[in-house]
């Protein structure tokens, strides 16, 4: 990870579980984070712990809602005015919610597609495009995917949710073929767990907090840091070396 010591990162959804627990590995690697969420009193807080920790990096909050372009675009510009711009883009937001196929509500479908799908690729368009033009070559860009992009499973509320993922896989391979025809070096990485140990299950059951309690309790799930471990793997590939998708899983989960 030498080399990526003083770089920028920007990390999506930097306030809690995964997000966080990648803003705070790559601080501790010595790069220069701005971590992104909507509710950035968390980052505020993760960023004063690294502070405490003596950690070489640093962490930078910033407020976005990535389900609107205009903030997403605003960010970016920030980003470029103060920090030049990213080297590394690490698209982890993502949301879901139990809106089945046969009668989940439009508004809560168009959510999810604004932030797994169309907020996932604003992002990785932005953060090339910042690359580009200041002739960084060996860049690199990982989206957090999930074992759902992998295969459907019988379970109707994540139904909506899992076609997301899909995409998510699609877009990680589109977006290395068309890395490669413009004869970049930027890389391409995806990397999608199974079930973690975060706020996301709970979240998901907010109403059924009983269901999360159980799903955690069945297995030795993995864990936020696992993630970022591997993210940290990724990134300290040699530069010829191409990971195009991590499937991680707790040894336990069957499917």
């Amino acid at each position: 990870m030498d080399r990526w010591r003083g770089r920028v990162a920007l990390v999506t959804g930097a306030s809690v579980g995964i997000g966080a627990a990648i803003a705070k590995s790559l601080s501790q690697h010595g790069m220069k984070v701005i971590g992104c969420a909507r509710n950035v009193e968390q980052i505020e807080n993760l960023a004063s712990e690294c502070v405490r920790n003596g950690f070489s990096g640093t962490l930078v909050p910033y407020k976005c809602d990535l389900s609107v372009e205009e903030e997403i675009l605003s960010m970016f510009a920030w980003i470029k005015d103060q920090h030049h711009g990213v080297e590394v883009c690490i698209n982890n937001a993502g949301l879901a919610f139990p809106e089945p196929l046969l009668h989940g509500k439009t508004s809560y479908w168009r959510t999810m597609l604004d932030v797994n799908v169309i907020g996932l690729s604003v992002c990785a368009r932005e953060a090339y495009q910042s690359m580009k033009e200041r002739n960084v070559d060996d860049g690199h860009i990982i989206n957090i995917n999930s074992m759902c992009g992998h295969r459907v499973m019988n379970h109707a509320d994540a139904h909506f949710y899992t076609a997301t993922k899909y995409a998510v896989t699609a877009l990680t391979e589109g977006l290395r073929q068309e890395l490669r025809e413009t004869k970049s070096h930027i890389r391409a990485t995806s990397i999608s767990p199974g079930l973690v140990e975060t706020t996301f299950t709970t979240r998901f059951y907010s109403d059924k907090p009983e269901i999360a309690a159980a799903a955690y309790r069945s297995i030795k799930c993995l864990q936020a840091e696992d993630i970022a471990n591997a993210l940290v793997y990724v990134l300290s590939g040699p530069s010829h070396v191409q990971i195009g998708d991590i499937q991680m899983r707790p040894v336990e989960q069957l499917t």
